[in-house]
């Protein structure tokens, strides 16, 4: 008994460990967000122009609260504001067409019997497989002959059809017994009834821990803005993060709190499913 109690201190202790290293950034994000400039500046003096005595002074309280930096982001800039609707823009058709496509294509590769069917379902996890190195030129090409070239359908187009939705839901209709099945089509019901009225509600975590996972994924994207969108103006508020100067510290820092948070309500909003989707995605029916 003393052992076993030991145990679970020692368990969680680590995790507390864990969390509070992972929390961290994100805290100093969020404090550092309320600090003018000059503060900033003087507390991680490696960003500014100093001698060549580098020190870091982790601050968890400023020294004066300043909303000055939020009222640019937010009022006296509209440029933020653009930046940040392109990324909804491009973020919410990707997640609403590929959940609905991987949704029917996990349905048909999970549950009807048809010829080539885990030949098909190979190739889909060959395109998974393959890093976004490989498959940059091919898009590029096929979105040149499409003329979206410097459009947003550039991107959003290959995020719909992409495979990790396919692979991900598949592994819940093949959670849903068969039985269910039989029975509806005992009771005259064809495919879509039974996509839609069986199948669609019993994968609900499956799709939640999809939207979250894929949110996170797009939200973020550097490299496929870059390449497809070469006017600034049509690109989302990742690329432009990814450049801010030393000499916008204190708008980089309210950006980035402004930029996380649809990220963080989301994932509060859909915790529940999320996890259950996680921990149901490996089991097979």
């Amino acid at each position: 008994m003393k052992k076993e109690w030991v145990t679970q201190l020692l368990r969680s202790l680590l995790l507390i460990a864990v969390a509070v290293l992972l929390l961290t950034p994100v805290v100093l994000t969020v404090v550092s967000s309320f600090m003018t400039g000059r503060e900033i500046i003087a507390n991680y003096s490696m960003l500014g122009k100093t001698d060549t005595s580098v020190f870091v002074n982790l601050k968890w309280i400023p020294d004066w609260v300043s909303f000055q930096q939020y009222h640019k982001v937010l009022i006296e800039t509209p440029k933020f504001l653009y930046l940040f609707w392109n990324s909804v823009y491009m973020v919410a058709p990707i997640i609403i067409g590929q959940a609905t496509v991987a949704t029917l294509a996990a349905f048909a590769l999970g549950k009807l019997s048809f010829w080539g069917r885990e030949g098909l379902f190979f190739i889909y996890l060959m395109t998974m497989l393959m890093p976004f190195q490989v498959t940059l030129v091919p898009n590029y090409l096929m979105a040149d002959r499409l003329g979206l070239l410097n459009h947003p359908g550039s991107i959003i187009l290959p995020g719909v059809f992409g495979a990790f939705g396919v692979f991900l839901l598949r592994q819940f209709m093949l959670h849903i017994h068969s039985a269910y099945i039989e029975a509806a089509k005992i009771d005259g019901a064809g495919y879509l009834r039974i996509f839609l009225s069986i199948a669609l509600p019993m994968v609900k975590p499956g799709i939640a821990a999809l939207i979250v996972l894929l949110f996170v994924d797009y939200w973020n994207m550097v490299e496929q803005p870059l390449i497809f969108l070469q006017e600034a103006a049509m690109q989302p508020l990742s690329v432009f993060l990814s450049r801010l100067q030393k000499e916008e510290l204190d708008v980089s820092f309210s950006v980035s709190v402004v930029y996380m948070m649809p990220m963080v309500l989301l994932f509060l909003s859909a915790e529940k499913y999320f996890i259950e989707g996680i921990q149901l995605s490996g089991v097979k029916g």
